[in-house]
């Protein structure tokens, strides 16, 4: 991180079926999330109850994703976060904030799920 700060929530690729990633390659959601993390605080309040305005869809997936493995961590100016191939990461600015990404090379094998030279 070059400046500011961004929180992370990562999980294991045997996690991703738990998160909403779109497996189809043809479609424009291709290995993204369908989950709208922003949603999360409407969960479940304490009397058990989901906020208004979530639909019934949207519980089905928050409920799903609630026993995902994951684990979270807040990055700062001058700190590096390696985030090992296929694991998925979410990942929202806390600060104006500037970063620089590199990728560790080509998955030579590849599969159906996440791509690579298959």
């Amino acid at each position: 991180m070059i400046a500011g700060a961004k929180r992370y929530i990562l999980s294991p690729p045997n996690q991703c079926p738990k998160l909403g990633i779109v497996t189809q390659r043809k479609n424009p959601m291709f290995r993204h999330s369908m989950l709208n993390f922003g949603h999360f605080k409407y969960y479940k309040s304490e009397n058990g109850t989901y906020a208004e305005g979530v639909s019934a869809e949207e519980r089905q997936w928050l409920d799903r994703s609630y026993s995902a493995g994951s684990v979270e961590t807040v990055l700062k100016a001058g700190e590096v976060l390696y985030i090992p191939s296929h694991w998925f990461h979410y990942i929202t600015s806390l600060q104006k904030s500037a970063q620089c990404n590199v990728r560790s090379g080509v998955d030579k094998v590849g599969d159906d799920v996440f791509g690579g030279q298959s």
